[in-house]
């Protein structure tokens, strides 16, 4: 074979587990052999309508075997896949169909009214509706959306043949776009490289294997469910049971039914599980690997578990890492709780001093990782690939953090203010860019402020202008249809000014200590 990417990796595992299940969805049990013909028919009807090599394929829509389906597909052609979060609004899905200029958006019926908005005024010349929850909306009055394909008629017009296309490990294989702090998403390109040594780092520290099945309830446009949970166990060989979204009273019933053996998520994902009803009375005994990253997991999380037997694998990463960069090993959970472990097995991570050196033990400085995970740069934005890396092409985290004198990573701080909510990450610049187009508004910060359900939530601090006036539903209401629901503040509170530097920035430290603990 010509192909050394992740599109290749169905036509070598067909010999191998061909009649194995590699994908429960609902009733639908989908084997390893017809994955790949699946995905080797879809790959062959989008070369048929013009998708090559380097051609940019998004997919909009939840957990779906459609979506593994056009992964692979797009492996196979040496196209880059574009994975669409399906909770944003339509001017943030238009924007990433405009900055990768997608050929080719791939959506879920589910999705279809987001999809014609989002792929207006883009790069998009054909839209191909998947059939997941019956028709689609129509298109609204005045819009002229791309030319519509049913998702079944295009994949049965191509043939079985596999696409054998020349792909190396240093060419793209996906774009996944993640904020930035000038309110602008960067999207990080990560190369088939990336994502093959992020799942053989998976499969060595977690000790994956074939006989692993997967619940998938993180839904799969994140990078850690893809690449930390699905990919992995496709790569062993072992079997994916996806869920289009999570609902805890189902999630312990598909453990039970399946006999999962690994799920994911992050701590409110586990929290919920624990505290419902059924959970003293589900069989989730064939549970062995409970990871989770975002944030720490609570005491009392960790202390449920126990009690069933059960420990976590806390972790740290970004999609720039692919997304793994260390691991707390499960035994070590108790001992070294807090901490964000070890570098996974092929990955470098160091605390680096201000001269660009390594840190001593115990000191706080700029948390930075180097890899074959670690991407080379970000879509058509070399001034940021640019600010990225430090000498020696260190990956610049942005993440403040120190490690102990056994090497074990604690992270102290994020540089870039990011909030981490219910697993979702916002950025507070885009947030207050949002905000600051209210002619009322004079100034505004957006900090993120504890919640026990989702770790945290965003709250927007705003200074009016003077003799002007708005409320905090006129905020709300304005952001509504612009960001995805998980960004718009929870809360807002008017002050006279803000705290200041010298030299005019806002003190976002002094906004959480006064701000923060406002009810």
């Amino acid at each position: 074979m010509e192909n050394f990417g992740i599109g290749s990796w169905l036509q070598r595992r067909r010999p191998k587990s061909g009649s194995k299940t590699a994908l429960i969805s609902g009733d639908q049990e989908v084997s390893y052999e017809q994955l790949a013909d699946r995905s080797a028919r879809l790959a062959s009807a989008l070369r048929d309508r013009g998708v090559a090599k380097g051609d940019r394929v998004s997919y909009l829509g939840d957990n779906h075997p459609s979506f593994l389906e056009t992964l692979f597909a797009c492996g196979q052609l040496g196209a880059i896949f574009v994975p669409l979060n399906t909770r944003l609004a339509p001017p943030e899905i238009q924007f990433q169909l405009q900055d990768c200029e997608a050929k080719v958006l791939i959506h879920a019926q589910s999705v279809g009214e987001l999809a014609v908005r989002g792929a207006a005024a883009t790069p998009v010349a054909r839209r191909i509706a998947v059939d997941d929850a019956g028709p689609g909306a129509a298109a609204a009055e005045g819009q002229r959306p791309a030319a519509t394909e049913d998702f079944e008629a295009v994949l049965a017009s191509g043939s079985a043949d596999p696409v054998d296309e020349a792909v190396g490990l240093d060419d793209g294989a996906m774009i996944l776009y993640t904020s930035g702090t000038t309110g602008r998403p960067k999207g990080a390109l990560l190369t088939h490289g990336n994502i093959t040594w992020n799942c053989i780092n998976v499969i060595v520290d977690f000790d994956f294997s074939s006989a692993d099945v997967a619940l998938m309830i993180s839904p799969m446009f994140h990078v850690a469910s893809l690449d930390m949970g699905v990919l992995p166990t496709l790569l062993k060989g072992g079997t994916v049971v996806l869920e289009p979204r999570f609902e805890p009273g189902r999630a312990l019933e598909l453990i039970q039914r399946h006999r999962a053996t690994t799920i994911s998520g992050v701590p409110t994902t586990f929290q919920m599980l624990a505290e419902h009803p059924a959970w003293p009375t589900t069989d989730i005994s064939s549970l062995n690997k409970l990871t989770c990253g975002g944030s720490a997991v609570p005491m009392r999380v960790l202390e449920a578990y126990e009690a069933r037997g059960l420990r976590f694998s806390n972790g740290y990463g970004m999609t720039e890492t692919a997304p793994g960069a260390t691991t707390l090993p499960a035994a070590r959970s108790r001992d070294k709780a807090g901490s964000s472990g070890l570098p996974h097995f092929f990955t470098d991570v160091r605390i680096a001093d201000l001269d660009g050196g390594t840190a001593a033990p115990g000191t706080v400085s700029e948390i930075q990782i180097k890899g074959p995970n670690v991407i080379p740069g970000y879509w058509n934005r070399p001034d940021a690939t640019a600010g990225s890396y430090a000498e020696g092409g260190w990956f610049k985290s942005g993440d403040m953090g120190y490690k102990d004198d056994d090497g074990f990573v604690f992270v102290s701080d994020r540089i870039k203010d990011m909030i981490i909510s219910g697993g979702e990450n916002i950025y507070p610049a885009e947030v207050e860019q949002a905000i600051t187009e209210l002619e009322a508004v004079g100034s505004v910060a957006v900090i993120g402020v504890p919640d026990e359900k989702w770790g945290e939530v965003p709250r927007a601090v705003v200074v009016l202008r003077d003799g002007m006036h708005v409320t905090e539903e006129d905020i709300r209401t304005h952001l509504a249809g612009r960001l995805a629901r998980y960004k718009i503040p929870k809360s807002v509170v008017f002050v006279d000014e803000m705290p200041r530097t010298a030299s005019g920035k806002i003190r976002k430290s002094d906004l959480r200590q006064e701000a923060g603990r406002r009810s």
